[in-house]
């Protein structure tokens, strides 16, 4: 299944999480397609899948906009939530990370 970045987040929760590394994402979906919220938020990707599936994919409050100097820096976060308006979405992020796409 294919997909593109998206800027259509509105109405989007926290579906699930995933534990991946950041180097998988980039892999997996490409550059970053955003830099946060610069509150809780340090790194997000944004995609929308052929089969209309909205999922978002972002750390929570574990990186340096939230934590400071005490935060993980973006490229050592391991775990990610991964939200969208349906339990589709962690299951098409999951695909992709795995290769199945």
């Amino acid at each position: 299944m294919k997909f593109k970045k998206t800027q259509d987040i509105d109405g989007t929760y926290l579906i699930g999480e995933i534990t991946t590394t950041y180097a998988a994402l980039v892999a997996a979906f490409g550059p970053l397609h955003s830099n946060g919220d610069g509150y809780k938020v340090d790194a997000e990707w944004a995609v929308r899948f052929d089969d209309g599936t909205v999922a978002t994919i972002y750390n929570w409050k574990d990186g340096p906009n939230y934590c400071g100097a005490e935060g993980t820096p973006v490229k050592k976060i391991m775990d990610w939530h991964v939200g969208g308006r349906s339990a589709d979405a962690l299951a098409r992020v999951n695909e992709v990370l795995a290769g199945e796409v």
